[in-house]
C-alpha cells in the first residue's frame, strides 16, 4: 500500500500521532532495513488500522475518504473513464455528472493526477482515498485483466525508469525504484509467466553486458528475451522487497520466500541472492501446492514398487530412504509417504532445509544453521516429543545418521533422503560414514531411487527403429524389442518446440531381506550388493527407463542422460 511513499506516511503519523512515537520509529527502521513499505509493516504488526491511515491519508492531501465503494460502478462514469486511463492511472470512477467526475485512486499521493485526468477527460476531477485493494478490484471487475504482454511491459518499464547508475543511487533511490509501477508490473508479469509454464526454477543473472532471466522447465533451462542491463537491480531490488530482504545489503548471500496469490492459487517462492562479480544474481525455486500430487497413487511408482513402498512405510519402526541426485523429486516422494502416513492417532515431525510443502498435522521444523538448529539437534530433541514417525530432510553426517539409527531402534519410523547414485549405493554410502554394518542391517528397511526424465510430446514425437549400435550400447536384444519402435523428440506449438511435455518418474526399489542384511554384515562391496539386489528381482534405473523407451513416454537420450 502506497510503497513508493514512505517517507511521507511516516510524517504524516508522526504528525498526528496515530502511532506511538517509540514503535513509529522501530517500524521505520526496519522498513529501511528490509525494504518492506512502512504502511504495510504497521498493518501486518497490528500496531495502525487501515481505515485509520487512510483516513489520515486523505486528510493529509485534503481529499474525501471512500469508505464503502460501491460495489458496481456507475455505467456513465464507466464510459467516462476508458480502460486505459483507469488501468494507466489506478483510478475507478464512482460518480460524474456533466462537468465533473469523481474517482478513487490507487495512488491519491501521485502529485500530476489530477492535472493529467482533467486534460484526458475534460472535466473537473474530484480525487478520493480508498483501500487501493478495493480499487485494483473493482477496476479488474469493471475493465476485465489486465493484458499486457511482457515486451510491451518492458518497453514501459525501459522508458520510464531509463538508466540507473548503481554506485550513485541511495538507498532511498534504490528503494523508489523498486516501487514504482512499471517495475511491479514487469516483476509480476515474470513470476507469473514462469508459473503458468511450469517452471520449477527462475533465474535473474546478472553479467557484465547482459542481464539475463531463465526459467527452468521440466530440469531444461530457457531463456526469455533478456532486459536491458540497466535494470537489474531495480528488478532485482523489487524481488529483495517482495521477499523481505535488505535491499541495501549487496555484498552478502540472502535468503527469504515470497508468497503469491495467482488466480486464487496460493504459489510459495522460495528466495536466494549471491553477489557475483557484477551484481547480485537471485533464484526463485517456485513452490506451486496445487500443481504438485502429494499422493503415492499420483506420483507415478510402479503398481508393485507402489505396493512396497506403502507395506514398507506401514511398519512401526524401521529407517527409509529415498536417494537420487538434486531435483529428482525426492521430497515430492517423501511428502506424499507423510500424507498416506498422516493419521489422527499418529505424532508426524520433520526437519527441513528449508520447509518446501506445508502438512496440515504435520509438524515441520525448518533447519536454522545460523541459531545451530541442525539436522542431527532438531532430530535429537524430536525423541523427546513422543513421535512416532519422524522424517529427516537428508542425512549429511555421520552424528544425523547415528541418531536416526537410534530413532528407529527405539520404536520410530524414520524417513529421509541420501544422495546416490543408486538404490544399493545408498547401503554403502551409510556404511562409508561410520555406522556399524549391524547397526545398518538391523534397521534399514528399504532404499527408493529415483530419476525425473522428460516425457515426449504426443503430438510430435516420432517413431523410428533404433540401430544395432544403439541397441548394444543400451544393452538390449532386438528380439525384446518384439516390433516396437523407438521415439525421438520433434517439437511443436504443443511443447514450445522443445519435443517434450511434463517429466515421468523411473523407480529403482531395493526392499532389505535376510539375505541382503547378511551380505551388509559381512560388508561386501557395491557391486555384490547390486548383483544380490538383480538376482532377488530388483528393477533397474536403467531397465525402468528402457521400459519408458518401449512404451513411447522418453527418449533414449533421456534415459542415457539420467541413467
Amino acid at each position: 500500500m502506497f510503497e513508493e511513499h514512505n517517507q511521507a506516511i511516516f510524517n504524516l503519523l508522526a504528525e498526528r500521532r496515530l502511532v506511538e512515537p517509540a514503535s513509529l520509529q522501530a517500524a521505520f527502521a526496519e522498513h529501511h532495513a528490509t525494504g518492506k513499505p512502512l504502511a504495510r509493516m504497521l498493518l501486518d504488526l497490528g500496531l495502525l488500522k487501515k481505515s485509520a491511515l487512510l483516513n489520515a491519508v486523505a486528510a493529509h492531501l485534503g481529499c474525501d475518504y471512500a469508505g464503502d465503494l460501491p460495489a458496481t460502478l456507475p455505467g456513465d462514469a464507466i464510459a467516462l473513464v476508458e480502460r486505459r486511463i483507469a488501468r494507466t492511472y489506478g483510478v475507478a470512477p464512482i460518480a460524474s455528472d456533466a462537468f465533473s467526475v469523481s474517482v478513487a485512486a490507487m495512488d491519491p499521493f501521485n502529485p500530476n493526477l489530477v492535472n493529467d485526468l482533467t486534460f484526458a477527460l475534460q472535466r473537473d476531477v474530484r480525487v478520493s482515498v480508498a483501500d487501493p485493494e478495493s480499487v485494483s478490484l473493482l477496476i479488474r471487475q469493471h475493465y476485465g485483466e489486465e493484458e499486457i504482454s511482457l515486451d510491451a511491459a518492458l518497453d514501459d518499464l525501459q522508458a520510464q525508469v531509463g538508466d540507473t547508475d548503481d554506485e550513485v543511487l541511495s538507498e532511498a533511490d534504490i528503494e523508489q525504484l523498486a516501487g514504482q509501477t512499471p517495475i511491479i508490473r514487469f516483476v509480476n508479469l515474470v513470476l507469473a509467466q514462469a508459473i503458468r509454464d511450469k517452471a520449477s526454477d527462475i533465474h535473474f543473472e546478472p553479467f557484465e553486458h547482459d542481464f539475463k532471466i531463465r526459467y527452468r522447465i521440466d530440469g531444461s533451462l530457457y531463456e526469455m528475451a533478456p532486459p536491458p542491463k540497466n535494470l537489474a537491480l531495480p528488478i532485482i531490488s523489487r524481488l529483495k522487497v517482495l521477499a523481505n530482504l535488505n535491499i541495501a545489503e549487496r555484498r552478502l548471500p540472502q535468503d527469504g520466500r515470497i508468497k503469491l496469490n495467482l488466480g486464487g492459487r496460493a504459489v510459495d517462492l522460495r528466495v536466494s541472492t549471491l553477489p557475483t562479480q557484477f551484481g547480485e544474481s537471485v533464484v526463485l525455486r517456485v513452490l506451486d501446492q496445487t500443481s504438485v500430487q502429494l499422493e503415492l497413487k499420483q506420483i507415478g511408482l510402479p503398481d508393485a514398487i507402489r505396493t512396497g513402498v506403502e507395506e514398507i512405510i506401514r511398519r512401526p519402526n524401521g529407517i527409509f530412504i529415498v536417494t537420487g541426485p538434486t531435483g529428482s523429486g525426492k521430497t515430492t516422494t517423501l511428502y506424499s509417504c507423510l500424507k498416506t502416513l498422516n493419521t489422527v492417532d499418529s505424532k508426524l515431525l520433520t526437519v527441513e532445509d528449508p520447509v518446501e510443502y506445508e502438512i496440515d498435522g504435520v509438524m515441520q521444523v525448518p533447519v536454522n544453521l545460523a541459531a545451530g538448529l541442525t539436522f542431527a539437534r532438531a532430530l535429537r530433541t524430536f525423541l523427546r516429543q513422543d513421535p512416532d514417525i519422524v522424517m529427516v530432510g537428508e542425512i549429511r553426517d555421520l552424528e544425523t545418521a547415528q541418531i536416526a539409527i537410534q530413532a528407529s531402534l527405539t520404536g520410530h519410523l524414520v524417513l529421509s533422503t541420501l544422495h546416490t547414485n543408486d538404490a544399493p549405493s545408498a547401503v554403502t554410502r551409510l556404511a562409508d560414514m561410520g555406522i556399524e554394518p549391524f547397526l545398518l542391517a538391523s534397521t534399514l528397511e528399504a532404499v527408493l531411487a529415483q530419476r525425473l526424465v522428460r516425457r515426449t510430446c504426443a503430438a510430435c514425437r516420432i517413431p523410428f527403429e533404433p540401430g544395432d549400435d544403439l541397441l548394444r550400447q543400451l544393452g538390449v536384444n532386438r528380439a525384446a524389442l518384439a516390433g516396437r519402435p523407438f521415439y525421438s523428440a520433434s517439437g511443436c506449438r504443443a511443447c514450445h518446440h522443445t519435443g517434450y511435455q511434463s517429466r515421468l518418474g523411473i523407480f529403482e526399489f531395493l526392499p532389505m531381506n535376510d539375505a541382503l542384511r547378511e551380505l551388509v554384515v559381512q560388508g561386501v562391496s557395491l557391486v555384490q550388493l547390486r548383483q544380490k539386489a538383480m538376482t532377488q528381482g530388483m528393477t533397474s534405473l536403467r531397465e525402468a527407463g528402457l521400459a519408458a523407451i518401449l512404451a513411447g513416454e522418453t527418449t533414449v537420450e533421456e534415459v542415457v542422460k539420467y541413467t
